[in-house]
């Protein structure tokens, strides 16, 4: 189904995957700047889509890569729109394969009382659901003490979902995983549990995250009832 078309272009509940992600941005102002980054493949498609957004805000960025063998993962991603932006800032990623009912607002209030980088944690209630399928973070009071990559024997039932607020003081640990050869966002979290402090914003609220033709299946299933 991706083969020719990139996960966030595909429509549930009538809507581009990309575009339900937008809508929940455009609820915050403190977005100055909105990047979409793709490979050189869909980067054509992407640039047709944001030229209907008519928003001089938004950017599509080609990272250059032509298949998987030379793409740089979500952390060289990440490095390369920080290094070419020259962003100093406190910086939101959201991965454009999940769709999330929770409340931006409410996850930059939180990074606001926290002062510190934060994760969006869906609650699965089930370890067997996270088990070798997501990062996995353990909670003491607000904060994460400890996170599993796709862990075997997960700790707790607390999914990582691709939606992160990075504290600007911490944007150097990007660049050095990156400058490593690190690929995996969860990666970053890591490092944050180890050497700075990140906090879980818990949510109870609808997430799908997009990675097989059932999960787009389900999503379509609850937006479009």
């Amino acid at each position: 189904m991706t083969k020719d078309k990139a996960k966030p272009l595909l429509e549930v509940g009538g809507k581009k995957i990309i575009d339900h992600i937008l809508d929940k941005i455009y609820q915050i102002k403190e977005a100055a700047e909105i990047y979409v980054v793709t490979n050189d493949k869909f980067y054509l498609d992407f640039l047709n889509w944001s030229r209907d957004k008519k928003d001089s805000n938004l950017l599509v960025l080609n990272d250059g890569t032509k298949a998987n063998e030379d793409r740089l993962g979500a952390i060289g991603d990440i490095y390369r729109v920080i290094k070419e932006r020259k962003i100093d800032d406190h910086l939101l990623v959201i991965a454009g394969d999940n769709l999330f009912e929770f409340s931006i607002r409410n996850f930059v209030d939180f990074f606001k009382q926290k002062k510190s980088s934060i994760v969006a944690l869906r609650g699965l209630k089930d370890k067997n659901k996270v088990k070798g399928k997501f990062g996995v973070a353990l909670l003491k009071n607000d904060r994460i003490i400890d996170f599993q990559e796709k862990p075997e024997e997960p700790k707790s039932s607390l999914a990582s979902t691709a939606c992160y607020l990075f504290h600007k003081e911490d944007l150097g640990f990007i660049k050095e995983l990156a400058e490593s050869g690190s690929d995996l966002s969860g990666l970053i979290l890591k490092k944050l549990v180890e050497e700075s402090e990140l906090n879980g914003f818990v949510f109870t609220e609808a997430w799908f995250d997009i990675g097989s033709f059932e999960n787009l299946e389900e999503a379509k299933l609850f937006y479009e009832h």
